[in-house]
């Protein structure tokens, strides 16, 4: 049997490797996230209005982005799989038909920031914010194709253990969103001032940008060669298209419900006028950029997993799921810490309005308490897809976010006329539960997989 010298060594090893994995994955993410970022702050010294404007936009674009999101991030676990059992012949032909899913997807999520605006008034948005956020849609509904298209080509890359792209394009994008979003929101030259309009319009483009830069790429790159991904057309085929979906569909609905929750206290909070609605999108948005930490290494603890499974190693599978936690729970301390010293000197970057400033302020505070229960769960989640274990954590998040969180937030900030803060413990309550009922379901997993294999060790040192 190995001895327990043997088992110090390989969790090192494998902090290591999803660490590095995790890193590229990492900061992409936070790339995106800056992109949010540099939005809000754009719209923020265009004026309250046009940052409120844009926090609706934002989540009626985050909404349906959530389905394709979690749908195809099956074709990550998928693609570690086969690489892991040595089957990378078969990556290319999944990767084609997950490209005619993801078109499909696109166009779904194109018609649904079409109709969603005419909602709002009913939603009951305040008047002034309907058209900002309205013209916010329609012009970012034109990068929507893009944005799903890219999902498959970063989740096909990460999938072989290969995450600098994701950073690089992640980068990419923001470098040149930054420019153009500004000079398009406040006119520059001969370019008109749109406003929120104008920050759609750069979001869609930038997301072209990358998603054409990151198909050249794998077309190009010598490191993907010999997968041959783009060597001829595929016409879709419903057995590979039904496989991603069977295993995507209910991640998909578990990213929704997480994302949902955020996305309706947005929309809810818009209800109490622009203050709280400006003050919750900083808030939300320092908090997104913090969660970018988590999600990369839940992404790369997916990868872990699945490459280990493929592999036919459940010790590895379990060492992995480890890693994963010892490395998120030092991620979200380090959140925590940042968010409850340095919250005011955050908010100030974002707006000079006095009372925005000081709801938002608060709300960081809040953001600050969620952090553990969000790496948590969003870990365990991770893990999970690593096993393809989908459909159950779909059931619990409903039940997490929907059956408890916005039931509680919607009853505290307006039954209760708390307002944003009551709808923040209802955000930390569901966070919570979820991230109780996630480990949970991945204890019970990892316990039923085969125990490790008795390995002879020579008495001269460990095995390596």
């Amino acid at each position: 049997m190995s001895p327990p010298a043997a088992h110090p060594p390989r969790l090192r090893h494998e902090l290591r490797a999803t660490a590095t994995l995790a890193l590229p994955l990492v900061l992409g993410h936070v790339s995106t996230g800056l992109i949010s970022f540099v939005d809000n702050v754009i719209a923020g010294r265009h004026g309250t209005l046009t940052l409120a404007s844009v926090t609706v936009g934002t989540a009626l674009l985050y909404l349906p982005m959530m389905v394709p999101l979690g749908t195809l991030i099956a074709l990550t676990a998928s693609v570690s799989q086969l690489d892991g059992a040595g089957r990378r012949d078969e990556i290319a032909p999944l990767f084609r038909q997950a490209l005619w899913l993801g078109l499909g997807l696109g166009l779904v999520m194109f018609a649904f920031l079409s109709a969603a605006p005419l909602l709002l008034d009913a939603f009951g948005i305040a008047a002034d914010i309907v058209p900002g956020a309205t013209a916010f849609c329609h012009a970012v509904r034109w990068g929507a194709p893009a944005l799903v298209l890219g999902f498959c080509m970063r989740y096909v890359s990460e999938g072989t253990h290969w995450t600098w792209p994701t950073m690089a394009f992640g980068f990419g994008g923001l470098l040149a969103l930054a420019p153009l979003g500004y000079a398009l929101t406040f006119g520059f030259g001969p370019l008109p001032e749109m406003g929120a309009a104008g920050l759609g319009t750069a979001s869609a483009i930038a997301m072209w940008l990358q998603t054409l830069g990151f198909a050249a790429y794998l077309w190009k790159s010598r490191r993907f060669a010999p997968l041959g991904l783009f060597a001829h057309l595929e016409w879709p085929r419903w057995a590979p298209i039904r496989g991603l979906l069977a295993v995507g569909l209910p991640i998909g609905v578990t990213v929704l419900m997480e994302g949902g929750l955020f996305i309706a206290t947005a929309l809810l909070i818009a209800r109490l006028g622009e203050v709280p609605a400006a003050a919750h999108q900083i808030a939300i948005n320092v908090a997104a950029l913090c969660f970018m930490l988590p999600m990369g290494l839940a992404e790369a603890t997916t990868v872990r997993v699945g490459h280990a499974l493929g592999a036919g190693d459940p010790d590895g599978v379990r060492r992995a799921a480890r890693a994963g936690y010892a490395i998120v729970l030092v991620t979200q301390t380090c959140s925590a810490i940042a968010l409850l010293l340095g919250h005011g000197a955050v908010v100030a970057v974002y707006t000079a309005d006095l009372a925005v400033a000081a709801m938002a302020s608060t709300l960081l505070l809040y953001a600050a308490a969620f952090q553990f229960p969000d790496g948590i769960q969003v870990m365990s989640a991770g893990a999970l897809r690593g096993l393809r274990d989908t459909r159950v954590p779909m059931f619990l998040a409903m039940a997490s976010y929907w059956g408890l969180g916005m039931p509680l937030g919607a009853w505290l900030g307006l039954g209760l006329g708390r307002g944003p803060q009551g709808m923040w413990t209802g955000l930390i309550a569901g966070l919570a539960a979820a991230a109780l009922l996630m480990a949970a379901r991945l204890a019970w997993r990892l316990r039923r997989l085969p125990p490790p294999v008795a390995v002879a060790a020579p008495p001269a040192g460990p095995v390596t």
